[in-house]
């Protein structure tokens, strides 16, 4: 491992860790929040999964809708870890925002080196305080910006609902 990957995953560690002692979102508001964002990518007939990770990289919820591939768990998966574990650390809020800021630098190879990071679109964290304490990606749809308004639709809806 490079220098630069031991020290990112060092970073993630410990941000990680700090965001998941006083906060965990409810397993009812992340179904609520993943619910919403299947639903709203139904209605435009994009057959997607969609996962909420908390703040330590934790999956809480994977739901699979109808008639999606089996991909569309890891696309989710990792495209949502990949905001809860880098967006406090270089302050994005989706997953296009983290593969905006990646595109065409030297240090992108060593981001992809760290396990289940995706510079995908199509998660967006899910903020209280202002602070990421968990994210919610989207996998599925044909292209990224799709996944990811999806995954907005679905943290709009639980928002205000969020408990310590």
């Amino acid at each position: 491992m490079t220098r630069v990957t031991l020290l990112m995953a060092a970073v993630l560690l410990v941000c990680g860790s700090a965001y998941s002692q006083d906060y965990t979102l409810s397993m009812n508001t992340a179904l609520q929040a993943a619910q919403e964002a299947v639903k709203s990518c139904e209605a435009k007939g994009y057959h997607v999964g969609a996962a909420v990770v908390d703040a330590s990289g934790e999956l809480r919820v994977f739901l699979r809708g109808d008639m999606s591939t089996v991909h569309t768990k890891d696309t989710a998966f990792r495209k949502a870890y990949t905001v809860v574990t880098l967006g406090p650390v270089f302050k994005f809020n989706t997953s296009s925002e983290a593969a905006a800021a990646f595109n065409g630098k030297p240090s992108e190879a060593s981001f992809l080196t760290i396990p289940n990071i995706a510079l995908l679109p199509g998660a967006v964290a899910i903020k209280d305080n202002g602070r990421i304490v968990a994210a919610l990606g989207v996998g599925g749809a044909p292209g990224g910006d799709k996944d990811e308004a999806c995954a907005a639709a679905g943290v709009k809806a639980i928002e205000g609902s969020l408990v310590k």
